[in-house]
């Protein structure tokens, strides 16, 4: 039964308002934590694992020297033999392994720097630092042949081409406009070494680096997959961590400050984090482009949802990756053709759409 108290506010068994639906389910990590996802970006992830699982087994099992696919599961299991046990396990399964790593590391190197910067075009590439790869495996090839692995010169000029551009920016990684003026200088002094070193050297070895600053995942081994997993699982916490951060950075340094958050220490650990996770993929694969670029705005567009979708950015990476190595390897018209060229093309063509969709929106 209903009252009515002195304030003439009735009182008496309160009613249940339901709540609208937030479009949000919690998944659940053990028994205590349960992390609240946006029910689209669940669907997105899903869809984009399996896809993944196809492209993986598709690498495995398609052309003449794959896999059959009624052996796959006990090759798997370790019982490959003969010819699947060498597929497996030197010729596709560590190539395979590399690709979906590093796919995923430039992915979310991507989703980091285009968060911090706010531009939906950047990507560690626009700094300097696949320009500064290659550079740097060039002149290994050239000053330092059979002594410095191109590799090593590779990780050690992206490396270089960073302190060039933390020195030239006057305020290390903080300022994102200095940033990428100072990238661009770099890019640009490391190409013209490149373009020299490619002029300078034997043409069988010019073609092999050739080969390589383009970006390959050819000959790959479980030592290189050993690299990029161990450089993708200790980032992958730190990311984690700039998740909250990076989305309140979003809506402006005034209003994140305001809210607690720190702009400048946050884009600059997001910069290093995302240099960290390029500079491993280019140790293992080369500078392969467009991954950073494209994968974070697929991954917004699935989702339908704002902040950096780091998750997303990384599998979308991956996928986009492996999808690109698979084209490299089956395409009948090319002979294994760099995985670089493959996704140059991709990058270039969502370049063409983003630049069709801007001029139908002005006309």
């Amino acid at each position: 039964m209903k009252t009515a108290d002195r304030t003439g506010i009735r009182t008496g068994t309160p009613a249940v308002v339901p709540s609208r639906p937030t479009g949000r389910v919690l998944v659940r990590v053990g028994p205590r934590v349960a992390i609240p996802v946006r029910r689209s970006s669940l669907i997105a992830a899903v869809l984009s694992v399996l896809l993944l699982l196809g492209a993986g087994v598709a690498t495995l099992t398609m052309g003449r020297l794959g896999i059959d696919l009624a052996d796959l599961p006990s090759a798997l299991m370790g019982e490959a033999t003969g010819k699947n046990a060498f597929v497996l396990n030197r010729l596709r399964g560590p190539r395979l392994v590399v690709a979906i790593a590093t796919g995923a590391a430039l992915g979310l190197a991507g989703a980091l720097f285009q968060s911090v910067t706010r531009n939906p075009l950047g990507s560690p590439d626009v700094i300097g630092l696949s320009a500064g790869s290659g550079a740097g495996a060039a002149a290994a090839a050239l000053f330092l042949p059979d002594v410095v692995p191109v590799s090593v010169g590779a990780l050690v000029g992206a490396v270089a081409a960073m302190g060039l551009v933390y020195v030239s920016t006057g305020t290390g990684f903080r300022n994102p406009g200095r940033l990428v003026v100072a990238g661009i200088g770099v890019a640009a002094m490391s190409t013209a070494l490149t373009q020299y070193v490619v002029y300078a050297v034997e043409r069988d070895k010019a073609s092999a680096l050739t080969a390589y600053i383009n970006g390959s995942l050819s000959a790959r081994s479980w030592d290189d997959a050993t690299v990029i997993w161990t450089v993708l699982l200790v980032c992958l916490p730190f990311a984690a961590l700039l998740a909250r951060p990076l989305t309140i950075g979003e809506m402006g340094d005034d209003l994140s400050t305001g809210l607690g958050a720190r702009p400048d220490r946050t884009a600059t650990a997001a910069v290093v984090l995302s240099i960290v996770l390029s500079a491993g993929a280019v140790s293992v694969a080369g500078p392969i482009a467009f991954i950073s670029l494209t994968a974070p705005q697929i991954a917004k567009r699935v989702t339908r949802s704002g902040g950096p979708q780091l998750v997303m950015s990384a599998l979308l990476g991956a996928l986009l990756l492996v999808l690109a190595d698979l084209a490299a390897q089956q395409l009948p018209l090319f002979d294994d053709l760099p995985v670089g060229l493959y996704t140059m093309a991709v990058g270039g063509a969502y370049l063409g759409y983003l630049l069709l969709r801007e001029w139908k929106r002005t006309v």
